[in-house]
């Protein structure tokens, strides 16, 4: 039970104390969050943001962990994930779904393809939910979110407001966007383009074997560790040029498919990535002069 009587009526709700990060990250690394709370719907996701505000409480969003490291001592306040409730898609005009930020980017594609939407068919090779892949404008293959998404609704943490922002009102970079850290977002509304089953199925299906077959799968990794520079500088280019593949720290590698693809090999400390990042980082500017920038975020400390 909880020492702070105010959050004490919380651990009905689901609140939990000194919870281990380690099962909320694609990596399986992360020591433990001060406060854990999975929030169900809409409404408690505003009265707990209250609660938190109250008792001072840091407050980090998770979503699905595929490209976050959470450090070895863990974090501060609440680590908040959005519960199922924000999972779903539906058709709101031929050509338009809406969908929760908790919802998986393949699942969206799955659905858009089930509804004869093409365009968002590059969403299945993309690890994790849509929410987080706003935020840092996901992509591969040509496209990115930036190129589907019409509209946003969100919840400012600073004020329990619910707001909605256009695309037009969002600056969208390479890997990352202008949206202010005090939004979680809770749904967006995502625009493709009426196709054919069949043909919407291949191009998924072509997309998907290509993944397969440029990146590793079944093992414990973010994803690109790494943003790409240019189209001619990628950071899997610039690793190898740096000689960095077969770099090591404690029980954390490089895969050996692709050397952007940094691996827990089982026993590695979320230290052990942190460094090797670190290594590669080093070792690719004393060789070439460009500075890599993370994908992944780091979270924690």
């Amino acid at each position: 039970m909880t020492s702070n009587q105010s959050l004490n009526k919380w651990i009905h709700d689901g609140l939990k104390e000194d919870v281990s990060l380690s099962n909320y990250s694609w990596f399986n690394l992360g020591g433990k969050a001060d406060y854990f709370f999975k929030a169900e719907d809409k409404n408690q996701l505003i009265d707990f943001l209250k609660e938190a505000k109250k008792n001072n409480l840091n407050i980090t969003i998770v979503g699905a962990g595929s490209n976050t490291l959470f450090r070895d001592n863990g974090v501060r306040g609440a680590v908040i994930k959005l519960g199922k409730n924000f999972s779903y898609t539906e058709i709101i005009d031929k050509e338009i779904i809406n969908v929760g930020s908790a919802t998986l980017d393949r699942k969206i594609a799955d659905f858009a393809k089930n509804n004869n939407l093409a365009n968002l068919e590059f969403l299945s090779c993309i690890p994790g939910s849509i929410g987080g892949g706003i935020i840092m404008n996901s992509g591969c293959y040509e496209n990115d979110i930036s190129k589907v998404l019409i509209s946003i609704r969100a919840i400012d943490k600073n004020n329990f407001s619910e707001i909605e922002i256009k695309k037009k009102d969002i600056n969208f970079l390479y890997r990352g966007t202008d949206l202010p850290n005090n939004l979680i977002i809770i749904s967006a509304k995502l625009k493709g383009k009426v196709g054919k089953k069949e043909d919407i199925e291949k191009k998924q299906k072509d997309l998907i074997n290509k993944k397969k077959q440029d990146q590793p799968s079944q093992i414990k990794t973010c994803g690109s560790t790494f943003k790409n520079i240019s189209k001619n500088k990628k950071a899997w280019m610039l690793i190898k040029e740096a000689g960095c593949e077969k770099f090591k720290e404690g029980d954390a590698m490089i895969s050996e498919k692709h050397c952007n693809f940094f691996v827990n090999n089982g026993n590695a400390k979320s230290s052990d990535i942190e460094n090797l990042i670190n290594k590669v980082k080093k070792k690719v500017f004393e060789k070439t002069g460009e500075k890599l920038e993370l994908e992944i975020k780091i979270i924690g400390e």
